[in-house]
């Protein structure tokens, strides 16, 4: 059983859960139309339910929800239902970060202003199929709020999808995607080089930094050791290689495996010299 605690708008309401004890928000056509504060509902068929996780720990869920206009958290929730339809489950819990985060970008959006994200070229290649369901999101602000938001903040909203496919926070695959560009500029700079974005070889070689941040995360470390073949056969390489594991030691403030280096270098050293390895 439901108790509606505020309607949000004919599409969307918050309630408590008597079964479970937890503040959530259901979103679907209709399903706030006609309601009221207080009132019981036993269920509302076609309406999809969302429990929320509120971060803000000195305010509560009503006062959270009290400071993002409701278009914004149908524009989250339909959002959301765009990723299910690429992933399959997504977590719901982040709805109102989402929103929150949407509202922000539509009110730089209305003020001409802009919060550079220097990440999204990154978070392009990195989250190609999230990127694609934030696009389709960009859609559906324009459609609900009728504002226009930037490619940078797509960004963004690609990162939350992506804290709703894994246990990593917005903030923390922000700093690893930072951590990967930092990485590839060093790579570039060692090489002289400027790497084509859209070859197979830079996008396994981000793939690969972004997995090799995760194990090092983890306290994992990969299988395969072809450090003896890195140095005897691309030395140059193996050195760019350990001072990327090294610069990203001293970014996550946690070794990086010695068998992460000749591995990181197989794939630098395909994309310098796609015929080499």
């Amino acid at each position: 059983m439901y108790r509606i605690i505020k309607v949000l708008n004919n599409n969307g309401i918050l309630v408590y859960d008597d079964h479970t004890g937890r503040e959530m928000i259901l979103l679907g056509n209709g399903v706030g139309f006609g309601k009221r504060p207080t009132q019981q509902i036993a269920s509302l068929p076609g309406a999809k339910v969302y429990t929320l996780v509120n971060r803000q720990k000195e305010h509560s869920v009503l006062q959270v929800v009290n400071g993002i206009r409701p278009e914004f958290i149908e524009a989250a929730g339909r959002i959301i239902d765009e990723a299910e339809k690429m992933f399959q489950n997504v977590s719901r819990d982040i709805l109102l970060p989402m929103a929150d985060h949407i509202a922000l970008a539509a009110k730089r959006a209305a003020e001409g202003r802009q919060i550079p994200n220097p990440f999204t070229p990154d978070i392009r290649v990195l989250f190609e199929k999230e990127y694609a369901a934030a696009l389709k999101g960009r859609e559906i602000i324009r459609e609900l709020a009728g504002c226009e938001i930037s490619d940078d903040e797509v960004g963004f909203i690609t990162l939350h999808i992506h804290a709703g496919l894994s246990d990593e926070q917005v903030s923390e695959a922000l700093e690893t995607t930072r951590i990967i560009d930092e990485g590839i500029s060093m790579i570039e700079k060692a090489f002289g080089q400027v790497f084509e974005e859209d070859s197979l070889a830079y996008t396994r070689l981000m793939s690969h930094l972004y997995y090799m941040i995760a194990r090092t995360r983890k306290g994992e470390s990969t299988k395969a050791d072809f450090n003896e073949f890195i140095f005897v056969n691309y030395p140059y390489t193996g050195q760019v290689a350990e001072e990327i594991c090294a610069y990203m030691s001293r970014q996550l403030k946690k070794e990086v495996a010695r068998e992460e280096i000749g591995f990181l270098a197989i794939h630098i050293q395909r994309v310098v010299d796609p015929d080499a390895v």
